[in-house]
């Protein structure tokens, strides 16, 4: 490939391709950042002999994450494709859908019975009110305002998997109530950042928002340096540096996504039996294999107590850390080895 064509590629896909002066294995480290998919930066950081090697990585890297983002985007529709949009829109119709929805709705119904019912993408009608009163507030801070409580709790009713109806084997989905709809938020960039990392070779770092997982140490078998930000700090300053290899670190926190009413910040992360953002904790960092189930649990035990979370955690063979509203810290039995020195 010619260095013209490198950078064409570059631009198409709004990336910023860097080669640091860092070698290993002789092979060179080099970085993409996407700017456009799931409404978030995604960052690739890979080894590869060459810049042409990487470029075509990252290419298929952004393809398979813009097809996942189309897929479980519930706001608008594509061309040729169904997606939560689509079943959103066109409740009472039973849609064949790609494998990758099927997936990944038979994850969130398994996340929703674990989680208690915290984690639940049948939440849609409550979380499009808080989106559209989040977006206003921030376009118009000046008359920023709350949602009405009754309007939560009517839109309270039309929530949860009883509406919605999988059939794995004919691979189809329908949604049965007209005011129902499908938000996967709380796992959608996990599960889609766990599925690519299986198709990449060893030594690469993919991060897309607050989910950062890793497909192996570097070529010279170090582990790559994960930080882990200070929710009262600017977006460089960290608490902790994790050592990870391999897996994912995934981060919860109510310092994304937020808007500011009479002189209080409401976040994104909404507590399905209050309808208002969680408050037991700042964030939550999970760490475990699995992106997917790290994105869900960070969700669940951001809106659980520590002693239920924590039984979560050993169910499934993570790690976490919390951070209370004063700045407390606590870290399950393991979460120390990860600490950077």
């Amino acid at each position: 490939m010619s260095k013209g064509r490198f950078a064409r590629i570059c631009a198409a896909l709004t990336a910023l391709c860097l080669i640091p002066a860092a070698r290993a294995d002789g092979r060179t480290r080099y970085q993409a950042s996407y700017l456009q998919l799931f409404d978030t930066v995604t960052t690739i950081v890979g080894y590869e002999e060459n810049r042409d090697a990487f470029a075509e990585r990252a290419r298929m890297i952004h393809d398979e994450m813009e097809a996942y983002d189309h897929l479980y985007d519930i706001y608008q529709e594509y061309p040729d494709i169904i997606n939560l949009c689509t079943i959103n829109r066109h409740p009472g119709e039973t849609f064949r859908v790609d494998p990758k929805i099927m997936d990944l709705l038979l994850l969130a119904r398994e996340v929703d019975e674990i989680s208690g019912h915290r984690t639940d993408a049948m939440l849609g009608a409550v979380l499009r009110i808080w989106h559209e009163a989040r977006e206003e507030g921030i376009n118009d801070p000046e008359n920023a305002a709350l949602p009405e409580l009754e309007k939560l709790r009517q839109a309270a009713e039309h929530t949860g998997f009883r509406f919605l109806e999988l059939d794995p084997e004919a691979g189809t989905v329908r949604l049965t109530d007209p005011e129902a709809s499908l938000d996967v938020g709380a796992l959608a960039k996990g599960y889609a950042v766990q599925r690519v990392c299986e198709t990449l070779p060893e030594g690469y770092l993919l991060s897309v928002g607050g989910n950062v997982a890793a497909t192996g140490p570097k070529p010279d078998g170090t582990p790559w340096t994960v930080g882990i930000q200070d929710p009262d700090g600017p977006g460089d300053t960290y608490l902790h540096r994790i050592s990870l290899s391999r897996g994912a670190v995934v981060t919860s926190g109510d310092y994304q996504r937020r808007y500011l009413v009479d002189g209080v910040y409401y976040h994104h992360l909404i507590d399905p039996e209050t309808l208002f953002p969680g408050t037991l904790w700042r964030a939550v960092t999970v760490i475990m294999e699995d992106s997917g189930m790290a994105d869900a649990l960070s969700t669940t035990l951001f809106l659980t107590g520590l002693e239920d979370g924590r039984k979560l955690l050993e169910k499934y063979g993570a790690e976490a850390l919390w951070i209370r509203k004063d700045g407390k810290q606590f870290f399950s039995e393991g979460y120390g080895a990860y600490i950077r020195p």
